[in-house]
């Protein structure tokens, strides 16, 4: 925080869930303005999300985002054009380790991400309708994950049982170590990805692309796969609902989402300098 005066911010990276979006996964105006003025003096903005690139595109329009977007946690970084940037796939074996973790959980449901499809064994999981709402498009029912191993951009292991999670996330990390990322996006979900696909890896990439130094770039987030981008960046802004273990990691603390705290960190902390 000290030198942010010294180190003007030229580039803000924002979470979505959790941090733009309220809990019904809506903008609401003030963000929506405070985005705006961020745009009209002339700092750079756009978003890193755990979701799908189709999922994202919704808000890309909305918040008038022209910049790369980085999706799966940072697997999956689109041009504005639809061009692909950068694209880190999860190791097949990698993969099946993270599937057999998961697969005697009679409380997890299990989703894989591939190719831009959501795609599950199970259509009647109690949490798929929330993830529906979120994403914008329905799942494929799909009768084994193994012919989509040469592609996942993600596995999900989802359940309202957030200290089984909590659990699985500890028992998976030794296993997969130095083979894939393993991370809580939300408490509700644990996320498996390439060991690149990180936000920190997306802030970076974007940021170069950009011609911005990691000094003059901020990024704002709630869950427990934004300190990637944390440390990396010159400003880093938690949600004030996040995690304590989330809010440690960061340089500031915001109000929640439901408080419109995006737009304060806005105003407070990248627009006065």
């Amino acid at each position: 925080m000290s030198d942010l005066a010294k180190q003007p911010i030229r580039f803000l990276l924002s979470d979505m869930d959790g941090t733009l979006l309220l809990p019904d996964h809506t903008l609401n105006q003030h963000t929506i303005d405070a985005v705006r003025s961020l745009r009209e003096a002339g700092v750079l903005f756009s978003l890193a999300s755990g979701r799908p690139p189709k999922a994202m595109l919704q808000q890309i329009e909305a918040l008038g985002v022209d910049l790369p977007t980085a999706a799966f946690n940072g697997g999956t970084i689109v041009k504005p054009d639809g061009t692909l940037l950068a694209a880190h796939y999860l190791p097949a074996t990698t993969a099946l380790i993270a599937l057999a973790q998961f697969a005697d959980q009679s409380d997890v449901e299990v989703w894989v991400f591939s190719g831009g499809d959501w795609l599950l064994k199970d259509p009647h999981g109690p949490m798929v309708p929330r993830e529906q709402s979120g994403l914008g498009y329905p799942p494929v029912v799909v009768e084994s994950f193994e012919p989509y191993l040469q592609r996942i951009d993600k596995i999900v292991a989802t359940s309202n049982n957030t200290e089984l999670l909590i659990e699985l996330e500890a028992q998976l990390l030794p296993k997969v170590n130095g083979m894939a990322q393993v991370s809580r996006s939300q408490p509700v979900y644990l996320d498996v990805t390439a060991l690149e696909a990180n936000k920190g890896t997306a802030l970076t990439t974007i940021a170069e692309y950009l011609g911005v130094p990691l000094e003059q770039t901020a990024v704002i987030g709630d869950g427990g796969n934004d300190p990637a981008m944390f440390k990396c960046a010159g400003l880093s802004i938690a949600m004030g609902q996040a995690e304590e273990a989330v809010k440690r990691q960061a340089d500031v603390v915001t109000a929640p989402n439901t408080e419109d705290g995006v737009a304060q960190a806005i105003k407070k902390y990248i627009l006065p300098h």
